[in-house]
């Protein structure tokens, strides 16, 4: 197998379970060195990764601690995955619950902020960087019943614009993906009738598969990814418009 992450290390949230758990797998079995955050403390001591943190991303004093303990521990971050998440509850909007949606957008939305506000100070140090935040086709497209979640990860797309824009002149890509449904342990938060929606949505007739997205992210989260940044990239079978 390609060891083209060797000598990289890679931070990855929500790494424990569903797309984080498969691109941690991938990106280890390719060589790079792992840092996975998760607030799963059984699932995180299972994993056998390098560096682990216990860690609430909505908390921004503890992600800034979990960077500078990750850098303590393996001296340098060079990719970063944003993948947790959650997808809150199916309401329409007018019905839908405040702390809920507010509970959607602190860990989707903020979380992802406070990530990157950490992490990319330490790589513009070290001059190099690849940030892969997991958004959805939802933050293009807003799924009806699921209005936290399509903003939050509509957020998530301007966050990646923005600081892919930011960091363009240096050697830091910061790039999004906005999968369609895959189907991940986040499935149990949802109503059958919201996934049968779902489903009905991609003209490809089936959910898109953990080690689909996780070749995707390795390429965005490698060296060969030199010149896209704050772009977007649709990974729906075919249920993208635009």
């Amino acid at each position: 197998m390609s060891q083209r992450f060797a000598g990289r290390t890679a931070v990855i949230t929500g790494g424990v379970s569903g797309i984080g758990e498969g691109i941690a797998r991938r990106l280890a079995g390719e060589g790079a060195t792992l840092s996975l955050w998760d607030m799963d403390e059984t699932g995180l001591a299972k994993t056998g990764a390098a560096h682990t943190v216990t860690l609430d991303v909505t908390d921004p004093g503890a992600v800034q601690r979990a960077a500078e303990q990750t850098v303590a521990a393996l001296g340098k971050i060079d990719i970063l995955v944003t993948s947790a998440g959650v997808t809150g509850p199916n309401h329409p909007t007018w019905e839908y619950p405040v702390a809920a949606w507010d509970k959607v957008i602190d860990i989707n939305l903020k979380g992802v902020f406070y990530c990157c506000h950490a992490v990319v100070p330490f790589m513009r140090a070290a001059g190099y960087g690849r940030i892969v935040n997991i958004a959805s086709i939802a933050g293009k497209e807003g799924n009806p019943n699921a209005s936290a979640y399509s903003a939050s990860k509509a957020g998530v797309i301007g966050l990646t614009k923005s600081l892919g824009k930011e960091l363009a002149a240096s050697e830091i890509r910061v790039n999004c993906i906005t999968p369609a449904a895959v189907k991940t342990p986040l499935f149990s938060q949802m109503t059958e009738q919201q996934i049968e929606w779902m489903l009905s949505k991609i003209p490809a007739g089936r959910f898109g598969g953990i080690d689909e997205v996780a070749s995707l992210v390795l390429w965005l989260a490698s060296e060969e990814c030199s010149f896209s940044t704050g772009a977007v990239f649709d990974i729906s079978g075919g249920r993208a418009t635009y």
